[in-house]
């Protein structure tokens, strides 16, 4: 298999530059740097043509911003490239992501099904998603969460998911994270590594570089974001049901 990692960095962050050096040294892969897309830096005209509020169902209650938008573009651009190069696979991660143990084992089990599976994903928050199972390796499992978990920092795609992801997200209403729980809409469905064997450390990187700005009240958040994940968790059990 050709297989590579592709590491999302923002250029202006320089306190994550060695922490990519640092990932360069220890993945198993050839890494290469996918430039993040600079939410600052993003024209108005491509915000209007890559976002069209309220285009699928569930409807997303929050509208997006500049950094929402500029992550989900950023791994699009790794998508691509996976494409692009006619990679077999890669290791797509955020340049806050740290492999931990037993990260290097949970690797091994994702290549060997990659294949078939076509985007897994290492959930840096353990025991927040079940499933059925579909493959283990001594304490290391690979689920179908019956919904996925939220977060981009490290996921293996393949080349034909890559795909199929470019092609159903040329226009977008939400999060990257949020938008894959919605296989009936990108026609792909994320399963899990767990544990995950990766830890978000953007607090010791100088803080998250992609974190959202709020855009409405803290109380109307608290009350949208537990009806939405309700609506979008009834959907995704019925898709795993009719995909059992």
């Amino acid at each position: 298999m050709i297989v590579k990692a592709l590491v999302i960095h923002l250029a202006r962050a320089e306190q994550r530059k060695e922490h990519v050096k640092k990932l360069a040294a220890e993945l198993p892969f050839p890494l290469e740097i996918i430039e993040a897309v600079d939410g600052k830096l993003l024209p108005d005209e491509a915000i209007e043509k890559f976002c069209r509020p309220r285009l699928y169902r569930p409807t997303y209650p929050f509208a997006l911003n500049r950094n929402e938008i500029a992550c989900f573009l950023s791994h699009r651009r790794a998508w691509q490239a996976i494409v692009d190069q006619n990679l077999d696979a890669a290791l797509i991660m955020e340049d806050d992501a740290a492999p931990i143990a037993p990260f290097s084992d949970g690797l091994e089990l994702a290549l060997t099904n990659i294949e078939r599976e076509g985007f897994i994903r290492f959930p840096f928050r353990d025991g927040r998603e079940s499933g059925r199972l579909v493959a283990r390796s001594g304490d290391v499992s690979l689920i179908e969460p019956v919904c996925a978990g939220l977060g981009m920092v490290t996921q293996l795609v393949s080349r034909d998911a890559a795909a199929r992801l470019l092609k159903a997200t040329e226009t977008v209403d939400r999060p990257v994270d949020v938008l894959l729980q919605m296989p009936w809409v990108t026609g792909v469905v994320a399963r899990s590594v767990v544990p995950g064997g990766i830890r978000e450390i953007s607090p010791t990187l100088g803080g998250s570089t992609l974190k959202p700005k709020r855009q409405i009240s803290k109380l109307k958040r608290e009350l949208l974001r537990p009806i939405y994940r309700a609506r979008i968790a009834m959907r995704a059990r019925l898709a795993a049901m009719r995909r059992q």
